[in-house]
């Protein structure tokens, strides 16, 4: 099996996002450094034998975990925990489906979704976005 090529794109990079804080990660055979989780994909081969390299499980409060399982090349088996830091309330969903209203309308005034997406984002944790600085907010209500 080629190392890396077992999972879903989409699924490395939203691990990636949940992982932040994880890495770099280092094997404890061999000293191998994992940058971040792409690079700990792409480094590790899926587990032998069809043997499955997700498991899910649950936290004492409740939250989904997932466990992430890969063999280092010295053959030591690897494991990550991920959890979803989704906001479950109604304010959380409520702050989605603004992001999503925000996303259509960023998108609708011509921006790329992926540029869009980056600047919200960017805005959301503080940092200042030159690029929506000059874009007028949509009214309330009249997205």
């Amino acid at each position: 099996m080629v190392a890396g090529n077992d999972f879903d794109p989409e699924l490395v990079r939203g691990l990636k996002a949940l992982a932040e804080t994880t890495f770099p990660k280092r094997c404890r055979c061999c000293n191998r450094v994992f940058a971040d989780v792409a690079d700990y994909v792409m480094q590790t081969e899926a587990m032998p034998n069809g043997r499955r390299s997700l498991k899910q499980s649950f936290d004492d409060d409740g939250t989904v975990i997932v466990d992430l399982y890969r063999n280092c090349p010295c053959g030591s088996t690897l494991m990550d925990s991920f959890s979803d830091r989704r906001n479950a309330t109604p304010q959380g969903e409520a702050r989605r489906v603004r992001f999503d209203e925000l996303m259509a309308y960023l998108v609708g005034r011509g921006l790329a979704a992926n540029n869009a997406r980056l600047e919200l984002l960017k805005f959301l944790r503080g940092e200042p976005s030159e690029l929506l600085s000059t874009i007028h907010p949509p009214a309330t209500g009249n997205l």
